[in-house]
């Protein structure tokens, strides 16, 4: 269920933006526990000439750069949980972006039941309709 946003450095590259989804994806059912079949991965493409890191271009530097950001339940996942997913998908940049800078980042937003969901019904309401037809 959740809602991955990913910026990389380069032009869009259909074959890349597959790979980045499937990746991200496996990344997020393994190290958070989310459901891949409603997980969703939007990417975005930003040439390396209009991102800056410490006041340079990544083209200047001829690195690449990524910036994740995804949306979760909160309190759905520890905080080993959330270091082993971050040192994944950092890793995972790496490989398949090659000369990634340092100042890469990934951010997990941790937000309300009450407040997110999809289809129309937050995940509160999903969670409590789970428990009273378990009961």
């Amino acid at each position: 269920m959740p809602i991955i946003n990913v910026s990389v450095t380069g032009k869009p590259d259909v074959a890349l933006s597959a790979t980045i989804a499937k990746e991200v994806t496996e990344i997020t059912a393994t190290h958070l526990r989310k459901d891949p079949t409603i997980t969703a991965v939007a990417i975005n493409y930003i040439d390396a000439q209009h991102w800056f890191a410490g006041g340079k271009s990544l083209a200047e530097r001829g690195s690449n750069t990524f910036w994740l950001d995804i949306k979760v339940v909160d309190g759905t996942n520890t905080k080993l949980e959330l270091e082993a997913y971050l040192q994944a998908i950092f890793a995972a940049f790496g490989r398949l972006l090659g000369g990634v800078h340092e100042e890469s980042y990934a951010f997990v937003h941790e937000v309300p039941a009450a407040a997110y969901g999809y289809g129309g019904k937050t995940q509160e309401f999903r969670f409590i309709s789970g428990r009273l037809k378990a009961a």
